[in-house]
């Protein structure tokens, strides 16, 4: 792989986890914009998302192993927290953004 290819490869990852970070930040210090259910939920599972997907990213194995001799409570054991994390990275993007928005627009 190439030096730019890396440097390109960096910036995305850098890019991607500034603005969660920055999206993290708003979720815990002001009052959410989306319904209270949505904000609980995303405050509880933002910090284990960030685990997850970094320990997801450090992995050379797959992203979501799943194989057909699983049985059903290792399947769930390795979606939950895919699903989880996928819906707290929408969440709190999203109320980041209406948060700017907010605050561009008044």
């Amino acid at each position: 792989m190439s030096s730019k290819r890396k440097e390109l490869i960096l910036m995305q990852r850098v890019l991607i986890w500034t603005l969660y970070f920055f999206s993290g930040f708003i979720l815990y210090s002001k009052k959410g914009i989306l319904p209270p259910l949505l904000i609980t939920f995303s405050r509880i599972i933002y910090p284990l998302s960030i685990f997850w997907l970094q320990i997801r990213i450090k992995k050379t194995t797959n992203f979501l192993p799943i194989d057909s001799k699983m049985t059903t409570s290792q399947l769930w054991f390795n979606l939950l927290p895919v699903i989880a994390s996928i819906l707290t990275v929408i969440f709190s993007l999203t109320n980041a953004f209406l948060i700017i928005l907010e605050k561009f627009f008044n």
